[in-house]
């Protein structure tokens, strides 16, 4: 490991020359400047010798107040050092520019882990064309990112090509707005684990119900079932004087994170289970639907939408699960559809014997008219032998 921080004190000769010994260790894994070890041209004249690497995993240059110019200078290393999978560049003055820059210098690098914290970014431009390939972990906690800003990280986050596991948004300028656009983008997301929205001011009532019908969407059974079932960690605050809700909101967005993760660490790992599990704890428990409905503004009754045929199997599921009680609860919320079953039964006999009368009378016409067909042709027949025998 090579660590420096705070002034290295060298003549421009000598860190080049530094740079150049580092490109031929092909031993050193770790690399720290870091505290002011840097700056914009001691970094030109590092890297001006230090242009690949096959040895360097980890490179932290955190707090050196670095610029765009330096992610320039850096360009050629990143492009060519083979084993490099974390990059530390928090705490230093990039800005969007050279975020951006430094997204397509690291296109197909072998680059995990990056980590931008408290860069100045705020516009970012996401092309996939041109986006590191294998990043699972994405740290962008205090910058100035705006819903703009969600619009084009929704890019990372849709599509079956997506590789982030782990996203941090800490202390940014995201609002209801932004927290919407990531909402909808990680909908039928199946790789991101854990998103941090933590700090943001603008996010409310509003975002947080978004983030909840993202991973426990009440509105039917089938939006449940197809909620996302990825998601183990949402991490975020929402504003408002109004406690009771947002403890109430967190409460269903914890159990609902908590049955992803159950699934995800089981030894089968099957997403369509966290969807039934999901129905069985919210759908299928009263008091746990109501609450959840009012959160999300849903009016409609879950035995609007059941088959009343397919009613004995559901309430003998919510006796198993949730006890006598809510059988109870849920056997005179259904009492419509049971009656409906029966009225259906009968309605489906009635119109048996109905068609089945039909195809009696249809039956007995056909008879007929056969006979008469047969009455027909043996006239006819007797018409011709009296013919013959006359001549």
């Amino acid at each position: 490991m090579l660590s420096w921080s705070g002034d290295m004190n060298m003549t421009d000769e000598e860190l080049e020359e530094l740079g150049r010994d580092i490109a031929k260790n092909n031993h050193l894994k770790n690399v720290y400047f870091w505290r002011g070890a840097l700056d914009d041209h001691t970094v030109s004249l590092l890297f001006r010798g230090l242009q690949r690497s096959a040895s360097i995993t980890t490179m932290h240059l955190y707090e050196n107040g670095l610029s765009v110019a330096a992610v320039q200078s850096m360009v050629p290393f990143l492009q060519n050092a083979d084993n490099l999978r974390l990059l530390v560049l928090g705490d230093n003055n990039i800005r969007s520019e050279g975020f951006n820059m430094l997204l397509r210098a690291l296109r197909d690098s072998p680059i995990e882990i990056l980590n931008c914290n408290n860069c100045g970014i705020q516009a970012i431009e996401i092309d996939n064309n041109y986006f590191p390939k294998h990043l699972t972990i994405l740290r962008l906690n205090d910058n100035n990112i705006n819903a703009d800003g969600c619009q084009e990280i929704a890019k990372l986050l849709q599509g079956g090509g997506a590789t982030l596991s782990t996203l941090w948004l800490q202390n940014n300028r995201i609002d209801d707005d932004g927290a919407g656009i990531l909402a909808d983008a990680l909908r039928n997301n199946t790789s991101l684990t854990t998103l941090n929205l933590s700090e943001n001011d603008g996010i409310s009532k509003q975002g947080m119900t978004m983030l909840l019908k993202l991973v426990n969407d009440i509105s039917s059974i089938k939006a449940t079932l197809h909620s996302n079932h990825t998601l183990t960690s949402i991490i975020a605050d929402y504003g408002g004087d109004e406690q009771d809700l947002n403890e109430r909101s967190q409460r269903h967005l914890d159990n609902a994170l908590k049955i992803n993760a159950l699934n995800a660490y089981s030894s089968w790992s099957i997403p369509e289970e966290a969807g039934r599990a999901k129905v069985i704890q919210s759908q299928l428990h009263s008091a746990n639907r109501e609450e959840l409905a009012g959160l999300q503004g849903v009016h409609q009754s879950l035995y609007s939408e059941i088959n009343p045929l397919h009613l004995p199997e559901v309430l003998s599921l919510i006796g198993r699960r949730h006890g006598q009680g809510e059988l109870y609860v849920a056997l005179k919320s259904s009492i419509a559809g049971v009656v409906s079953t029966v009225n259906r039964k009968q309605c489906l006999q009635q119109q048996r014997a109905h068609h089945n009368a039909k195809i009696e009378a249809i039956e007995a016409e056909i008879a007929a008219i056969e006979a008469a067909d047969g009455d027909v042709t043996q006239v006819a027949s007797e018409s011709r032998s009296s013919k013959r025998r006359r001549t």
